[in-house]
């Protein structure tokens, strides 16, 4: 399973880098996107939402089932890229070069609560 180690994982299969500009840019694992199956679409949360970490703010439907995407830190969204809605299917091929959404974090030190890549991958059974 490809973990870029310059990246954060949420508990619930998201990941997340963090901007020179502080926000952080969030998408799904290349582990979730084998749990799923080809991707089909996306529902993505609208810029200007603010959201509380482990909140549902989007959905990810393949073929074989749909499943919800969280907030992996509390913040205000701040861009989505159109991009996931109009070529769902990219998400099958570059899980970690198709970002989801973008977020201004609430307390940017919420990120070091997150996994690390190796123990994301403890944490899946890698």
């Amino acid at each position: 399973m490809n973990l870029p180690d310059d990246l954060k994982y949420a508990e619930t299969h998201e990941w997340v880098r963090v901007e020179s500009d502080g926000t952080l840019t969030v998408g799904i694992t290349e582990h979730a996107q084998e749990s799923l199956g080809d991707i089909v679409s996306f529902e993505l949360p609208e810029a200007g939402k603010v959201i509380s970490a482990g909140e549902e703010v989007a959905t990810v439907e393949s073929v074989k089932a749909a499943s919800e995407i969280h907030a992996p830190v509390s913040g205000q969204v701040v861009a989505f890229i159109a991009e996931a809605m109009d070529e769902p299917g990219r998400g099958n091929t570059d899980p970690y070069g198709m970002w989801l959404f973008r977020l201004a974090p609430k307390n940017p030190g919420d990120v070091d609560g997150l996994m690390t890549a190796r123990a994301y991958s403890e944490s899946v059974g890698e």
